[in-house]
């Protein structure tokens, strides 16, 4: 087995890659305190034109990967051929899910994928801090929900927001 230490990120590349682009940045800029070891560092696909070539690939990705984020934008719930099998990908391999809702929404909303509507994950809005917040503290979470059973969809309350300055 993978040792996990990666964090898978999902978006529509389409239309969000420039909100990927910035938490590579907010990442790899000494200056400020947060850090993902990205998935998608791993395992270039040599042939990105077939579709089983490039699952065959993100799956290699997840395999060393200990949390999922996905990236909500205005079209990312209508994305049928990659995102929705990277969803599914992750709630199979019972990764701890981390929605970020890009319109700074701290609730999931009407763009929220329906696939995670009945899985557990934890929506926060794109700002840097809250998304540090929950790769810090939602996987101890998750595991306790799902040892439980309990496969909601959760968000961070008034408080918690408060503290982080949001």
């Amino acid at each position: 087995m993978a040792y996990r230490n990666k964090v898978y990120v999902a978006f529509d590349g389409d239309n969000d890659i420039l909100k990927y682009d910035l938490i590579k940045a907010w990442s790899k800029n000494q200056n400020i305190d947060f850090h993902i070891d990205d998935a998608h560092d791993l395992n270039t696909s040599k042939d990105s034109s077939q579709e089983a070539s490039i699952k065959h690939n993100l799956s290699i990705r997840f395999l060393n990967s200990k949390a999922f984020i996905l990236l909500v934008g205005e079209h990312t719930k209508y994305l049928t051929k990659f995102v929705k099998w990277e969803i599914e990908t992750a709630i199979r391999l019972e990764l701890p899910i981390i929605a970020v809702n890009l319109n700074g929404k701290k609730r999931a909303d009407e763009l929220m994928p329906p696939l995670l509507k009945g899985n557990l994950s934890i929506v926060v809005p794109f700002k840097m801090v809250a998304i540090k917040y929950a790769l810090e503290n939602w996987p101890e979470y998750d595991k306790k929900y799902r040892k439980n059973q309990d496969h909601r969809q959760y968000h961070y309350n008034d408080k918690v927001y408060d503290s982080l300055g949001i």
